[in-house]
């Protein structure tokens, strides 16, 4: 009887997410499911980079909104957690695009072409663009994500 060796390989390691190892590690940290209401903020480097590096971390919308700086544009990760109806829960992941109402023109019009390559890197189920925080409400992020993830079995009533 002969033994056969069999060598394995380790899986490829996944790449960092915008090539930054701690927005990788911050947003794996918010999907585990024992990571409720999390989220992280994610802004430019610098005035002119596009480089993201993270701004804030925490937990609950709230706590979010407090975060915003009106002179940035933010990118917001949150892991939000609702019921669909009384037997079961829903955790879902949403990205708020944050303009303050105080950045410049060029700013502006960058985010404007690039928003669309982040919220595809990060693969939400719902997207929230916001240039007041009164915009970020979450009831209606809620039925954003109820409509987006089709199988409501309780009329919407949540």
């Amino acid at each position: 009887m002969s033994t056969t060796v069999v060598e394995t390989k380790e899986a490829p390691k996944e790449a960092p997410i915008f090539g930054n190892e701690d927005i990788h590690k911050a947003v794996g940290a918010i999907r585990k499911a024992d990571n409720t209401e999390s989220w992280v903020l994610l802004s430019y480097t610098g005035e002119r980079s596009n480089k993201l590096g993270i701004f804030a971390e925490g937990q609950g919308l709230e706590e979010l909104k407090k975060n915003l700086d009106d002179k940035e544009v933010l990118y917001g990760y949150q892991r939000i957690e609702y019921a669909n109806d009384s037997e079961s829960k829903r955790i879902k992941f949403v990205v708020i695009v944050w303009i303050g109402p105080e950045v410049k023109v060029m700013r502006r019009a960058r985010v404007s072409v690039q928003k669309g390559d982040i919220v595809a890197t990060l693969k939400p189920h719902g997207t929230v663009e916001a240039d007041e925080k009164g915009d970020i409400v979450r009831k209606n992020i809620e039925t954003q994500l109820r409509k987006n993830g089709g199988a409501d079995y309780n009329g919407g009533r949540g």
